[in-house]
């Protein structure tokens, strides 16, 4: 063995160590962040833009900083690796422990590559996360931007999609009216900071709606899409369900489109002030859903919030 080579059950134990530490909501180091940013990046590297997941899984939707919400979630869940699991993007920005979450979810994605599977949110970006908290956070814990810098090159390579049991297509936002097919998908070149318009914004940005066809998203970005879009798309792809997140839903999870798209929220008490439940959905082996509904983990000390949350970036 070179001296340059590490064993395996020696890596692991260090990785062990830090996710004991992360779950504890104690950040790395700064060189412990890149050395971990660049094992992701060789893992995701791996990974489809349409990534294959196998079932049981528990599906989950925004987390944004909520670190102990986080933890409540894997309490109920299960831990990672006794349960598997796919997040929906949007671990950044608005909750105070945005570093601690998403290096957490990063960690465990290193050590059980298998049994998680961390797909790409809107804000999972250069430009929102200058606006909405994520480079603050890091400027605030490390004394610079380094770290902001490692994760946000290291979420370009986070998968877009992922298709469970080949019938649930689970994203963070929703429909294009450039994509009809899920082959399309695949042949995207995603490593890049999301652009500004076309069909990879869409996937991030646009969300389901009550009217029929295509429309203006009042979020700036992406589109809105009516149920007569859905049922075309699942149709083409022999798809039986759409799983997405991005939108605050009061109950944790809101079925739309005539049970054809389902939203799933994982942030209780959104910012602090919302007053929502959480939800997760678990797939299992039967592709059988069940959806377990959560509140808040007992208060940690944040302060008050007291900045105001544009709802159109939710």
């Amino acid at each position: 063995m070179s001296v340059n080579t590490v064993p395996a059950s020696a890596s692991h134990g260090n990785l062990d160590e830090q996710i004991a530490q992360l779950m504890q909501c104690k950040p790395l180091l700064e060189q412990e962040v890149r050395m971990l940013c660049e094992k992701a990046k060789e893992v995701l590297m791996e990974e489809s833009n349409v990534q294959p997941v196998k079932s049981p899984v528990t599906i989950c939707g925004d987390i944004h900083g909520q670190f102990h919400d986080l933890a409540e979630l894997f309490r109920i869940g299960g831990k990672c690796p006794d349960t598997n699991y796919l997040f929906m993007g949007d671990y950044v920005d608005r909750g105070y422990y945005s570093v601690e979450t998403v290096t957490l979810l990063v960690a465990l994605k290193v050590r059980y590559p298998q049994r998680l599977t961390i797909l790409r949110g809107n804000h999972e970006s250069r430009q929102i996360t200058q606006v909405y908290g994520f480079y603050d956070e890091c400027l605030r814990k490390y004394g610079n931007a380094n770290v902001w810098k490692i994760f946000t090159d290291l979420f370009d390579y986070f998968p877009l999609t992922a298709l469970v049991e080949s019938e649930i297509f689970c994203l963070h936002g929703g429909l294009s009216p450039s994509i009809e097919t899920l082959d399309s998908i695949r042949n995207f070149d995603r490593v890049q900071e999301v652009p500004h318009e076309g069909p990879m914004c869409d996937l991030l940005w646009s969300d389901p709606d009550d009217r029929c066809g295509w429309g203006i998203s009042p979020r700036g970005a992406g589109y809105t899409f009516g149920q007569d879009i859905s049922e075309q798309f699942n149709h083409t792809n022999n798809l039986r369900l759409i799983a997405r997140a991005h939108q605050l839903v009061m109950d944790g999870y809101n079925w739309g489109h005539e049970q054809k798209v389902v939203t799933i929220f994982s942030a209780p008490n959104y910012c602090y002030r919302c007053g929502n439940m959480a939800s997760i959905m678990e797939v299992d082996e039967c592709k059988g859903q069940t959806f377990i509904q959560f509140e808040p983990a007992p208060r940690r000390g944040e302060p008050d919030v007291t900045r105001r949350t544009p709802d159109y970036f939710l």
